[in-house]
C-alpha cells in the first residue's frame, strides 16, 4: 500500500516555484490599493481662496455664503484663525483668505 518513508521527504522544490508569482501579486495588490487611496484622499493640498470684504459683509455672511453645507460657526473660527483675527470684526476693502 504505502511505502514507509514517504510522508517524512521534505516538500519537494516545485512548491517554490510559483513564491516569485506570490510575491508580485502582493506587490501589484499594495501598488493599486495606495494608488486607490491617493485618488480618494487627493495628491494636493487644499487651496485657499481670496475675498475682499465688501460694506455691509460679516465674517458669518461670508462663511455661510461660500460654505452653504458647513456649520458656519466653525467657518468663521476658521477664518479668524487663518487670518490671524481676534474676533470677528472686519473692514471693507480687508482682503480675507478663506481655508479650501
Amino acid at each position: 500500500m504505502y511505502a514507509a518513508g514517504y510522508a517524512i521527504r521534505p516538500p519537494p522544490i516545485r512548491l517554490w516555484r510559483h513564491a516569485g508569482r506570490w510575491a508580485l501579486a502582493v506587490l501589484v495588490i499594495l501598488l493599486v490599493g495606495w494608488g486607490l487611496a491617493r485618488s480618494v484622499i487627493g495628491d494636493t493640498a487644499p487651496t485657499e481662496t481670496t475675498v475682499v470684504v465688501q460694506p455691509g459683509d460679516t465674517l458669518w455672511a461670508i462663511a455661510a455664503t461660500r460654505y452653504p453645507d458647513a456649520d458656519p460657526r466653525e467657518r468663521v473660527e476658521a477664518i479668524e484663525q487663518l487670518n490671524g483675527l481676534s474676533g470677528p470684526r472686519i473692514e471693507a476693502g480687508e482682503v480675507l483668505r478663506l481655508p479650501g
